[in-house]
């Protein structure tokens, strides 16, 4: 093939205790998926329908080992979001709940990285998210777990401190939409693709961080993330 241009790069995540890496296609992220979340945003936590959002390739961080991401332009109001993040393995479209799991390929931990304030006034505006959300190195993502190492987590802690102080802490059982659940109604909309990746929602206690800030994310029986706000 020949092409006009340089093919932009492919952008990747590490495999726990592997050798091979996992090349990322498209990121999914759930809104709104715990209900003491949804009520700090000043939303119903009513188990309506799931709605999602998109970030580009160049969103991900491999967040394997302690890494820094730039603090954005144009925000004020940069805020941290804790969530679990899944792995597609396996494509599919209108995927059956029962299977949803056998489409998983691992799981991560990962930050919803946002600009709340364009986010804000965008959702006030009734216009799209793209620049709260959809921008490069916001989302870091842990070294990723194989499924057929640890299994399916349905209940794990999950926090996030920023320098030593804990922000977020739940546990993912609250999620008001499981992993299974977020598979199987995404694929009804958009045909899942290997290397798709699912971040899945973050729980109470969203919050700024600054230049200089340093946070560490968990979910327990997963790789943990160290993450630096850089100027």
């Amino acid at each position: 093939m020949n092409l006009a241009l340089e093919a932009p790069p492919l952008h990747t995540l590490t495999i726990a205790d592997r050798d091979e890496r996992f090349p990322v296609n498209r990121v999914f992220c759930v809104g709104r998926n715990y209900a003491a979340h949804a009520r700090e945003m000043g939303k119903d936590p009513d188990r309506e329908p799931p709605f999602f959002f998109m970030k580009p390739a160049v969103a991900v961080v491999d967040a394997s080992n302690p890494v820094g991401v730039p603090y954005p332009p144009k925000t004020g109001n940069y805020h941290h979001e804790i969530e679990l993040v899944l792995a597609i393995a396996r494509g599919g479209r209108d995927i059956p709940l029962t299977q949803a799991l056998e489409h998983v390929y691992g799981y991560a931990v990962g930050l919803d990285m946002t600009r709340r304030d364009l986010q804000l006034e965008a959702r006030d505006k009734g216009r799209p998210w793209e620049f709260g959300k959809s921008f490069a190195c916001s989302a870091p993502i842990g070294a990723l777990r194989r499924a057929r190492d640890i299994g399916h987590p349905a209940s794990a802690a999950i926090m996030l401190s920023v320098n030593g102080q804990t922000r977020q802490s739940s546990d993912i059982a609250k999620l008001i939409w499981s992993v299974s659940e977020c598979v199987a109604y995404l694929s009804e909309y958009e045909s899942l693709e290997p290397g798709d990746i699912i971040m899945t929602g973050t729980p109470e206690g969203v919050g700024a961080v600054v230049t200089g800030d340093v946070m560490r994310g968990e979910v327990a029986g997963l790789d943990p993330i160290e993450v630096r706000v850089t100027g």
